[in-house]
């Protein structure tokens, strides 16, 4: 039986579920251990058959998140999500109707949410992470944030600005959906750079799977000189040492895009045997759509097996 997709609650520019099609039939069919090395919103994590699966990725908050939604039932989630809606007086259309909030739909609910986010916003960035509402307050902001996205600034402070949607049905089953499937899963999570992930307990059926940040995008998860030429470069090195260790590899990237190439990804892949699948890109929720189809990226997954 065909298990059912399913997509991350969490915005992630760039997110794979809409090339979850084209990726996963060209993944291995047998994967013991797989480890999605830059996890982000995990879409290609939750959606891969393994025995095992690693999820791996640097922001501590989103891997406290991940632990939270792992451990708790979704029913409680939910409690406490409209605790905190409530507390601050957040606006829940799916209750009380635009009409309510003199707000319409067309220009949406940011001039009614404004004051009310900002105040959870500084609640949140004032809060000890150890505090029992911090997850829910992270999850919250999110939902409420400029679409639903992640952003933190070089202090380590959640900076977006107010969304114009709220908490919605289609943003609790998706939710609903991905902590269940967390739960179901044989699975567990790291906050570690890629650098020092331990590589020595994968055997041949394991396999790791790369989404990192792209060198030549400016993603919001690439800001403050989030992604350099020296991290491209370790983690091409990276890949090789898997490569000679017989591990199975793909990476996500893009060789060109908006114009720009990048020489140094493309350089690695000339001077290898690996291979480049071009993929057929299109992200909905990415800031690089554009007419001129000859700026598009060229995105690839690229794999050595």
């Amino acid at each position: 039986m065909q298990v059912p997709l399913i997509a991350s609650p969490l915005n992630y520019t760039g997110g794979k579920f809409k090339l979850l099609s084209q990726i996963l039939p060209l993944l291995p069919k047998k994967i013991d251990t797989f480890v999605d090395l830059f996890c982000g919103g995990c879409n290609v994590g939750l959606n891969v058959k393994s025995s095992k699966i690693i999820y791996n990725d640097t922001n501590e908050k989103l891997y406290n998140l991940y632990i939270f939604f792992k451990s708790v039932d979704s029913s409680k989630i939910l409690n406490q999500i409209y605790k905190i809606i409530a507390k601050y007086e957040l606006s829940l259309v799916s209750k009380f109707g635009y009409n309510f909030y003199n707000c319409e739909s067309s220009s949406g609910l940011g001039a009614y949410n404004k004051s009310r986010f900002l105040k959870l916003r500084n609640d949140f960035n004032s809060l000890n992470p150890s505090a029992n509402d911090y997850c829910i307050m992270f999850y919250v902001m999110i939902v409420y944030a400029f679409n639903n996205q992640i952003r933190f600034n070089a202090n380590g402070e959640f900076n977006l600005p107010v969304g114009k949607r709220d908490f919605n049905i289609k943003m609790q089953e998706k939710l609903i959906c991905f902590i269940e499937r967390l739960q179901e899963q044989n699975c567990e999570f790291s906050c570690i750079d890629f650098r020092k992930f331990d590589v020595s307990h994968l055997k041949k059926d394991d396999f790791v799977y790369i989404d990192p940040p792209y060198l030549i995008t400016c993603a919001t998860y690439n800001e403050n000189g989030g992604w350099s030429e020296n991290d491209e470069l370790d983690l091409l090195n990276f890949l090789d040492k898997l490569n000679a260790k017989n591990i199975k590899f793909a990476l996500s990237n893009v060789l060109t895009s908006k114009g720009k190439a990048n020489k140094t990804l493309k350089k690695w892949l000339e001077n290898s045997t690996y291979k480049a699948h071009h993929l057929n890109y299109n992200y909905s929720n990415s800031n690089y759509q554009t007419k001129n189809k000859s700026l598009s990226s060229d995105e690839v997954l690229i794999v050595n097996y």
